[in-house]
C-alpha cells in the first residue's frame, strides 16, 4: 500500500511539472520577445520549431486576410529577432513592414504589436518617385536618387519640417540604407497617399524616397514606433536577399531555445520518473 501511495505522488508531481513544461512552450511561441541568445546556430526558418512559432504568429494575427505574405513576415520577423538577440531596439515588440512587393493602391504598410499578436495599423505608403509607378521595382541607397532604399532600419527622433511632423530613420545595412539619416529619408505625412485614389483606382504619388503615409494618420503612427523599434522595407531583390548581412545572420532564435531547454528538462523528469518507478518495483 505503501508503494503504491508513493507511486501515485510520483505521477502526480510528474504530470504537474510536465504540465509545467508544456505551459513554458507555449508561452515562448506567444512572447517573442521574453529571451535575448545569440549563437553560432543557423537562424534558417526550416527549423520546426521556428515554422510553427511563426505560422502560430502569422494566423493569431490574421496577416494573410490584411494582405501580408507568410514568407515576407518571416524575413521581417527574423530582422526582428536578430536586433531583439543583439538588444537593438528601445521599443521591442514593435514591428513595422513595408511591403513593395505590393502596388500602392494596395494598404502595404503594417505596424504589428508581437506582444499582443494584433495589427496596430494596416495602410497606404509611397515609395520614391524613381523608384517605380504604380510598384515599386527599383531601389537605392544613393543621395538625390529620389529612390526607396531596402532592408532593416531602426526608428529615430521626431521633428517639424517641410512636410510637418516626420520622423527619421537609421539605417542598419550597409550598402542597403545606411546614407537614409544623410538623405533625408524620413516618414512623414502626405496629402498625395490616401484612400480616395486607392478607390478611383489611381496609383498613389511618389516621394522622393520616404515612406510617405496618409496625412491623417501619421500623428498616430509616427508617436506608436518612433524611438527605437525595428522598421523594414520588403521587396523580392535577389542581390538584397543575398547580401544582407542581417537576413543571413547567424542566430539561435529565442523559440528554439526555449523549447530546446524545456524538452531537456522534460528527458531529465522522465528519467527520473522511469528511475522512482524501478525502486519502487525491487
Amino acid at each position: 500500500m505503501k508503494k503504491l501511495i508513493l507511486a501515485s505522488a510520483v505521477c502526480l508531481f510528474l504530470f504537474t511539472a510536465l504540465t509545467s513544461m508544456i505551459a513554458q512552450k507555449k508561452a515562448a511561441i506567444t512572447h517573442p520577445t521574453d529571451n535575448k541568445i545569440v549563437s553560432t546556430v543557423s537562424s534558417t526558418d526550416s527549423s520546426a520549431d521556428v515554422n510553427l512559432w511563426i505560422d502560430s504568429l502569422y494566423a493569431s494575427m490574421h496577416l494573410s486576410d490584411a494582405g501580408l505574405n507568410r514568407d515576407v513576415f518571416l524575413n521581417a520577423f527574423k530582422g526582428y529577432q536578430y536586433f531583439v538577440a543583439e538588444n537593438a531596439l528601445n521599443k521591442p515588440g514593435l514591428l513595422t513592414i513595408c511591403d513593395f512587393s505590393q502596388p500602392s493602391s494596395n494598404k502595404r504598410l503594417y505596424v504589428l504589436d508581437l506582444n499582443a499578436g494584433k495589427i496596430l495599423f494596416n495602410t497606404y505608403v509611397a515609395h520614391g518617385r524613381n523608384s517605380g509607378n504604380d510598384y515599386a521595382t527599383s531601389f537605392s541607397n544613393s543621395d538625390e536618387s529620389h529612390k526607396t532604399c531596402l532592408g532593416f532600419m531602426i526608428t529615430a527622433e521626431t521633428y517639424n519640417g517641410d512636410n510637418g511632423y516626420s520622423m527619421r530613420l537609421d539605417g542598419q545595412e550597409n550598402g542597403f540604407n545606411n546614407n537614409v539619416r544623410s538623405r533625408a529619408i524620413v516618414m512623414h505625412g502626405s496629402a498625395y497617399v490616401n484612400r480616395d485614389r486607392a478607390l478611383n483606382g489611381t496609383m498613389m504619388g511618389r516621394s522622393w524616397g520616404c515612406p510617405a503615409v496618409p496625412a491623417a494618420e501619421v500623428h498616430s503612427i509616427v508617436d506608436c514606433i518612433k524611438g527605437g523599434s525595428c522598421f523594414f522595407n520588403y521587396y523580392p531583390d535577389k542581390i538584397y536577399t543575398k547580401a544582407s548581412a542581417i537576413l543571413n545572420s547567424n542566430f539561435v532564435w529565442p523559440v528554439a531555445h526555449s523549447l530546446q531547454t524545456a524538452t531537456a528538462k522534460i528527458k531529465d523528469t522522465m528519467s527520473a520518473f522511469t528511475g522512482s518507478v524501478r525502486n519502487l518495483t525491487n
